[in-house]
């Protein structure tokens, strides 16, 4: 595989581009097998397998999944998973019924810091699955931010008046419904959590033994330095390593559609853990 991206975004959650829309992209990147992994719904998977099947691309069915592991939110992703898991469905479902609980409270709190929080609310909850990006973009799209990532800085970051934590299952009962459904469980971008290193290693060290089967050690945006060092763990705690870009729209030039597929040393490639 020449060019390979298993962690991709739709506006089935919070990209901007349909299932169809974002494969074509990847047919243009020429990317050769591509995975959607939307937040917590796989309501795009179908339509998505559809278009890479006109597009002679290999598709894997995914999903991202939000948790907790010691107070912090983590990603996990799942690969391969079975499309039609009823209790996956079931887990997504309250995932978005915790999404939603959340907008309302972050609606809430933006309106006591005097910003027009019931339309900002609205405009977030009228999306599939509501996340802080569709907030931070109804903040910029009514004027009262720079930007997106300005949105999230002044307004929807920890610390930050329209914040509220979210309440997320565990990181072990993530793992284990992703593997209950038939697929193999993904840390995703280990590198962007803002912990030490010794506390990633522990992390790591929980993920596996609650199932987990690989861990992302090359995505956009990525440092070398970084590389290097979720190889290491990655050959440590014998995880398969997996590829994306994570990718959300075509205007984020550091999140492009399509990576090579290029894996440091002794490392296993996750298509050999789905394939297995």
């Amino acid at each position: 595989m020449s060019r390979v991206d298993l962690h991709t975004h739709s506006h089935c959650s919070d990209g901007l581009l349909s299932p169809g829309a974002l494969v074509a992209l990847a047919a243009q990147r020429e990317v050769e097998l591509l995975a959607l992994t939307d937040h917590d719904t796989v309501a795009g998977c179908e339509l998505a397998r559809t278009a890479c099947a006109a597009h002679a691309i290999r598709f894997v069915s995914g999903v991202e999944l939000s948790c907790e592991w010691r107070e912090r939110e983590i990603h996990v992703v799942g690969l391969g998973i079975d499309l039609n898991d009823a209790s996956l469905l079931a887990h997504c479902e309250a995932q978005l019924e915790r999404r939603r609980q959340r907008m309302r409270r972050m609606a809430e709190r933006l309106s006591l810091a005097g910003l027009p929080g019931a339309e900002l609310g609205a405009i977030a909850l009228a999306a599939p699955v509501p996340t802080r990006t569709h907030l931070a973009r109804a903040l910029w799209t009514l004027e009262l931010a720079d930007s997106v990532a300005d949105g999230f800085e002044r307004w929807l970051k920890r610390g930050r008046p329209g914040y509220v934590r979210a309440q997320w299952p565990s990181l072990a009962q993530t793992v284990l419904r992703i593997v209950a459904a038939g697929g193999v469980a993904v840390l995703a971008h280990a590198h962007r959590y803002a912990i030490s290193h010794g506390v990633l290693r522990e992390l790591v060290g929980e993920f596996k033994a609650a199932g987990g089967a690989g861990i992302e050690v090359s995505l956009a945006g990525m440092s070398p330095a970084d590389a290097d060092r979720l190889a290491a763990i990655a050959r440590r705690y014998e995880l398969a390593g997996s590829i994306g870009s994570d990718f959300h729209e075509p205007d984020l030039p550091w999140r492009p559609l399509g990576r090579f597929a290029k894996l440091r040393d002794l490392i296993t490639p996750i298509m050999a853990r789905l394939q297995a």
